[in-house]
């Protein structure tokens, strides 16, 4: 068994329509740290679902839900650090308002 700390997901904007930002393919992730900032002039919205293998995004894996940030917020989401995606997990975002949250995911992966 190999331990690699690594970034899950690089830093980039989230989309205002569910997307997938991360599968565990092949490993186990666990999440050590998950950021989002609100680059905009008005507050927005996140919501974050952890999926299980072979699973879609829906009410049954939300862990956050519409977190709103305000304008240059940062939030660093202590509900989901720890959490563990088993292979073909994956982590799924939904922003309120496009072009304003960004995030950066680094946890470690597990071969």
């Amino acid at each position: 068994m190999t331990v690699t700390v690594t970034v899950l997901v690089p830093a980039q904007t989230i989309n205002n329509s569910q997307t997938t930002m991360y599968t565990a393919t092949g490993v186990t992730a666990i999440i050590d740290k998950f950021t989002a900032t609100n680059y905009g002039a008005a507050p927005a919205t996140i919501s974050v679902n952890l999926v299980t293998t072979g699973g879609t995004a829906s009410n049954d894996d939300l862990i956050v839900k519409t977190k709103t940030l305000q304008a240059s917020e940062t939030y660093t989401f202590p509900e989901l650090v720890g959490h563990v995606l088993n292979p073909g997990g994956f982590i799924s975002t939904l922003a309120g308002t496009a072009s304003a949250i960004n995030i950066r995911v680094s946890g470690r992966v597990v071969t």
